[in-house]
């Protein structure tokens, strides 16, 4: 979720859409999001629409959740006749700084409005520090069927950088947990890059992923955002951040030592052990299908149409209460805007791009990133080599008009 998204829109206060992409919904698969957009602290790298308790006076969780049971209502009503949600995921912020009941309250509402497909995938992401063995029951019980945990890393000079406030071992313990509960799909997410990590300290990481009963694993590099306290480290060089090639060579370490213990990368930052493993939520996004999010600040997409909501809980929480919709913007995408996201998201499939996206003069230039080692075409489509995942963004812009 960035800092800050584009200008916009404007768009109805009764949040409706046009009653063409409402009838075009219908026949595309659902997801739907929840942002939870609580912290107990502020990790200096993180640029998320999260809060800590001493910045929100006034607003309280309860203020919350029935913001949340409102725009549920409010979406019902906008998409009229919506197929059953097929994903439902929980992010944030720390959504299990939640009571586990609260997840699962929001979870029956989803499923009372909407409705869950009989496979639907129901994923929370959680902060080691703020579940135990009960947690993961209570759950599990509801109907969620995979945890996501921030382990980041498990060298504890890295986790300080990060201003992570777990200790090293407690995400794998948290996987244990998860695992003991009956949840067969958990998740493990790493940060690559950090400041003073070195690649010792990277394998230290990958290592302690072995250790733990998970069938999924995300590795992003750490990047530096605009106006958080790690940018400002690193503008002052109190903080120096690796070079490319260090990054480089810590991807592949990461697929080396994933893909000899049996996982397979089918997303540029991503392997799963089965493709039942794979995060179906976060292949939603990447195919371009539809999803809600709900919560302040959060980005939803429906049809060819994307618009976001109001991004401080107080303004969002207001607007629901007023009877309004918290959308603050939105954007009306073309053909061309549609087809040129997703040759940027579908290049980073394991599946790869297929080649009829591109333009007659976009698919001459395919031999060109082929020769060059980068990718090979396979059933008309277009897959990255291991080299050509770690420059993905530099190949999309060479192939684009």
């Amino acid at each position: 979720m960035p800092s800050q998204p584009p200008d916009g829109v404007e768009f109805p206060s009764d949040g409706s859409l046009p009653v063409a992409v409402v009838a075009a919904a219908a026949a595309v698969p659902l997801s739907i999001y929840v942002h939870v957009p609580f912290c107990r602290t502020r990790c200096g790298y993180c640029d998320f629409n999260t809060y800590t308790a001493s910045e929100l006076p006034g607003t309280s969780i309860t203020d919350y959740v029935d913001g949340i049971a409102a725009e549920l209502r409010l979406a019902r009503r906008v998409l009229q006749d919506p197929p059953a949600v097929s994903t439902v995921f929980f992010g944030g912020g720390t959504p299990t700084l939640l009571p586990a009941e609260e997840l699962a309250e929001i979870l029956q509402w989803i499923r009372d409005e909407f409705g869950l497909a009989a496979d639907a995938e129901v994923t929370t992401e959680a902060n080691p520090d703020t579940v135990d063995p009960a947690y993961f029951e209570t759950l599990r019980a509801a109907g969620f069927t995979r945890v996501s945990l921030g382990m980041q890393s498990a060298v504890p000079h890295v986790l300080d950088v990060l201003e992570r406030v777990h200790t090293p071992g407690r995400a794998l313990e948290a996987a244990h947990w998860a695992h003991r509960a009956g949840f067969d799909h958990v998740s493990l997410d790493l940060i690559f890059g950090t400041p003073g990590e070195t690649r010792d300290d990277w394998q230290r990481s990958l290592d302690a992923v072995d250790a733990a009963p998970v069938d999924h694993v995300s590795a992003y590099s750490l990047i530096v955002e605009p106006g958080t306290r790690l940018a400002l480290q690193v503008r002052r060089g109190d903080l120096s951040m690796p070079d490319e090639d260090d990054l480089a060579e810590k991807y592949l370490m990461a697929e080396r030592h994933l893909v000899d213990r049996g996982f397979r990368n089918y997303e540029t930052s991503n392997w799963a052990m089965t493709p039942e493993s794979r995060c179906r939520h976060n292949l939603a996004y990447w195919w371009g299908a539809n999803w809600w999010g709900l919560g302040p600040g959060s980005h939803s997409h429906v049809s060819g149409v994307r618009f976001w909501n109001r991004r401080h809980p107080r303004s969002w929480v207001g607007e629901l209460a007023a009877g309004r919709s918290p959308i603050q913007a939105g954007e009306y995408l073309t053909d061309e805007e549609r087809r040129v996201e997703r040759i940027l998201l579908e290049v980073r499939l394991a599946e790869g791009l297929p080649l009829d996206l591109l333009t007659p003069s976009e698919r001459g230039r395919v031999s060109g990133v082929v020769d060059g080692g980068l990718a090979v075409v396979q059933d008309d489509r277009l897959l990255l080599t291991l080299p050509g995942r770690l420059l993905a963004d530099g190949i999309v812009r060479d192939l684009l008009d």
